[in-house]
């Protein structure tokens, strides 16, 4: 079984009240290879919301709010929730600063990308789960 952040199965979850919908993410769900989560939803954050960035150990928002907790509260949601069905796979939403698998905003609000991970992902890491990004896994399909 696999988990699959909930924007890229077509839920308008992203902070902006949009989805990132991929056509085979949808797909494994429907077929029941994978179940969805959307770590900030379960942490208690509202759609749409002020978009946030992972400065160091904390989380952001665009106006200076410290919104760490939420963040936190729903990574280990999404760490409960993976280990109840079983997840061996986690592929999560690139960039964000609580999916980002390697790769992440760098906190100036200014699209510039750095080496880093989501609380989500590095909690997931940290758990023994098998994460990579929404493009990893996408271009890994394609090789």
């Amino acid at each position: 079984m696999k988990a699959i952040s909930a924007c890229l199965c077509g839920v308008c979850c992203s902070y902006n009240g949009k989805s990132h919908e991929k056509h085979k993410f949808k797909e494994m769900v429907e077929n029941n290879e994978a179940i969805m989560i959307c770590p900030e939803v379960l942490g208690g954050l509202n759609v749409p919301r002020t978009p946030a960035e992972r400065i160091n150990n904390r989380i952001l928002t665009e106006l200076g709010e410290d919104v760490t907790d939420a963040y936190l509260k729903g990574a280990q949601k999404a760490v409960e929730l993976c280990k109840k069905y079983q997840v061996t796979e986690v592929i999560l939403k690139a960039k964000s600063p609580s999916c980002g698998v390697n790769k992440i905003y760098d906190g100036t609000f200014s699209h510039t990308v750095i080496e880093g991970y989501g609380v989500t992902a590095e909690l997931l890491l940290k758990e023994g789960f098998t994460v990579i990004s929404d493009e990893d896994y996408l271009q890994e399909d394609i090789v």
